[in-house]
């Protein structure tokens, strides 16, 4: 009878409980419950509604207990990163965790740079500065003299959140930690001495635990409620892109010059190199790159993209007005639209929360003085470009910070069930491109428990069995359009 480890993942806009079956050489997924997921505004603020998630996490554990029963081993729970809550004395939740979209946060980098400077909190952290970051999350709430600060005792990211209503166990995940800027990559301690120039309470940050770590059995409250399921909790990499990583079915070791990088793809791409050793200096700063924790020690080196969050909102704003478009529709329409003509910046601003996606592209690009697309399929034509060029741009970024060549572009995650935009990116970056797998958080997730119940030894057999378990595709370029004279055109317009 074979064991069974489950993998509660959970993204911006959906999770779900997947269980894995191991058979020694491949594990087999079964996704055993679904639920939708989305900010909740109220008060002129956008919050995640924490209770309503637990619900749900309650739900697919008992789906999970009545169809595997006493073959589960254990359970990893994983989400996006930087978003987080903050608990009071006698371990209250003082607030629902704002989203990371909440208006409050606008403005919020340049407020902090007058007080600390980008090069000093880059030194001390590693980040990319973003303002979704939970240092300026926690700095907005300092702005707004929000009265949490002053009752906060402890930090917990939204998986160490849950894990605590799991177990009853409050660590911080180590790789979720390294998305915070709060974090030192090259002493893998939080940077108190930042907290103290913010004038923010160190005391909040906890213990800081590795992927790996068996955080002890479900709460007997929670065991109970799931059907007297005795299933232990352990940590997978909790930030869904460490453990979209952990399933790269790469066999290369780590090193600091890697031939390969990742685009780890869904309403975010993560875009970067696995390597050994944090990259701190003026480049990787001028760059906004971001060295952040992955599985077995490894540095995850990335720039964070907009990805297909745009064409989720395209799609989102036709059907408000009374059209509604499959994703294969939409992909067939950009097939069919003239190629290369319009480009924008998938990270401008202007796409982070738009009333209407189409009508923000089509500014951007009469404002930027292009042709401006008018059909659904060349508006979704322009954001695959535009996505795909914006990967040759952070390509060429890695291989200068890695002072490498890197051969391989390895997409996972739900983007690579877009293959469209696997050939765009092919294209434009001029490299072999080999998407799959496409549950890659949920199978790096796994992977982690195998390996802390000593079922694989190490990640390189790991990626081994992600190799054995699931079928990838290989996009080779096409020469057949000028893409470098698009690159061109493309940086031209982002300057």
């Amino acid at each position: 009878m074979q064991q069974v480890y489950l993998a509660v993942d959970i993204g911006g806009s959906s999770g779900r409980v997947v269980a894995g079956e191991f058979d020694g050489q491949k594990v087999a997924l079964e996704e055993v419950y679904r639920f939708s997921n989305s900010g909740t505004a109220a008060n002129d603020r956008m919050y995640w509604d924490m209770l309503k998630q637990w619900d749900h996490i309650v739900s697919g554990l008992s789906a999970a207990q009545e169809q595997y029963g006493e073959r589960i081993v254990s359970l990893g729970l994983d989400t996006w990163g930087v978003d987080f809550g903050l608990l009071g004395k006698n371990d209250e939740l003082i607030s629902n965790p704002f989203h990371y979209r909440d208006s409050q946060l606008d403005g919020i980098l340049e407020w902090g740079f007058e007080r600390v400077s980008r090069e000093e909190i880059f030194a001390q952290t590693g980040l990319q500065f973003m303002q979704i970051n939970s240092l300026f999350q926690l700095l907005a709430l300092q702005r707004r003299e929000s009265p949490i600060l002053e009752f906060a005792e402890s930090l917990l990211m939204i998986p160490d959140l849950f894990n605590w209503l799991l177990t009853g166990e409050k660590v911080n995940e180590f790789t979720n930690a390294t998305t915070t800027q709060l974090l030192n990559p090259a002493t893998n301690q939080w940077a108190t001495g930042l907290m103290d120039q913010f004038g923010l309470p160190a005391k909040i940050l906890g213990e800081i635990a590795q992927p790996g770590t068996k955080l002890g059995k479900l709460r007997s409250s929670v065991a109970k409620e799931v059907g007297n399921a005795e299933i232990e909790v352990v940590l997978p990499g909790t930030h869904d892109t460490a453990s979209a990583v952990m399933a790269v079915p790469s066999t290369e070791p780590l090193s600091n010059q890697p031939n390969w990088c990742y685009i780890s793809s869904g309403t975010w791409s993560l875009m970067g190199v696995e390597v050994a050793d944090p990259i701190i200096n003026q480049q990787c700063l001028d760059l906004n790159f971001t060295n952040e924790g992955g599985v077995g020690g490894s540095i995850r080196v990335l720039k964070n993209i907009t990805g297909l969050w745009i064409v989720q909102q395209c799609r989102d704003a036709w059907l408000e007005a009374g059209t509604e478009y499959g994703w294969g529709q939409l992909v067939e329409l950009a097939e069919e639209s003239t190629p290369l003509v319009s480009f924008i910046d998938p990270d401008d601003p202007s796409f982070a929360m738009p009333e209407s996606m189409p009508e923000a592209i089509q500014r951007f690009c009469s404002n930027t003085g292009q042709t401006v697309p008018e059909t659904p399929g060349a508006i979704i034509r322009c954001a695959l470009e535009s996505l795909a060029l914006k990967y040759h741009s952070v390509l060429g970024m890695l291989e200068s910070l890695t002072k490498g060549s890197i051969e391989l572009v390895h997409i996972v995650g739900g983007g690579t069930q877009n293959k469209l935009l696997c050939q765009m990116t092919a294209d434009a970056c001029q490299r072999t491109v080999i998407a799959g797998p496409m549950e890659a958080t949920a199978t790096g997730n796994l992977l982690v428990q195998l390996i802390a119940n000593g079922a694989v030894s190490s990640v390189a057999e790991a990626r081994q069995i992600v190799t054995n378990s699931f079928a990838v595709e290989t996009y080779i370029p096409d020469t057949s359009y000028d893409w470098s004279e698009a690159a061109e055109r493309f940086a031209s317009i982002i300057s």
